[in-house]
């Protein structure tokens, strides 16, 4: 079984904010969405898309116009040199694009890493619903200001404190093994593999 590397960012954010992932080549989009949603902490409220090539890729469409049914595709069959870049937009209000590369198309899974996991990544992402790039980086100078006059409504519509700068690998590896856990039946071939 072939495993990619894959470098995620979100678009037009700086610092970066980022993640890198170890996945199996024969992973579906759809399943690579979950991946994604974990990875950046997301709630998988909104609609999403692949674009790779001049093909769009989405759940459930409706019709050809709306793109094709990424349940269908792996990534492998359309992504398989390394430096390849492609896109993945989330939250159509809000209006998120990452941007994802493939490090590594024949990377060798080590004995102490699981065969999805990953690597490394900066920063937290941005919280459901903030409201795009403008939303968030409100929101983040409102939370770094205990005595802004919004900053308990913002603490109330989020539920906790934010630090822009923190990153849980830990947390996102944990979450990541409880989705295979518990779609174990869709993960069969690549755990047989």
């Amino acid at each position: 079984m072939k495993f990619y590397v894959l470098n995620i960012q979100l678009v037009d954010i700086e610092p970066v904010i980022w993640r890198r992932l170890v996945v199996p080549s024969d992973i579906t989009l759809d399943r690579l969405h979950d991946v994604i949603q974990i990875s950046f902490e997301l709630e998988d409220r909104h609609l999403f898309e692949f674009v790779i090539g001049d093909k769009r890729y989405t759940q459930q469409p409706e019709s050809e116009n709306e793109g094709l049914e990424c349940g269908q595709y792996v990534l492998g069959d359309l992504v398989k040199r390394a430096k390849t870049k492609f896109k993945y937009f989330y939250d159509f209000g809000d209006g998120w694009e990452y941007e994802l590369t493939l490090e590594n198309s024949n990377y060798k899974v080590k004995p102490d890493e699981f065969y999805l996991c990953i690597q490394d990544g900066a920063r937290s992402a941005p919280p459901e619903d903030v409201g795009g790039i403008p939303g968030y980086e409100n929101f983040c100078h409102i939370m770094k200001n205990k005595k802004h006059p919004e900053y308990n409504d913002m603490i109330e519509w989020y539920g906790d404190e934010f630090d822009p700068e923190e990153f849980n690998l830990r947390w996102v590896q944990l979450h990541l093994y409880r989705y295979i856990r518990h779609s174990r039946h869709r993960f069969v071939d690549w755990c047989l593999s």
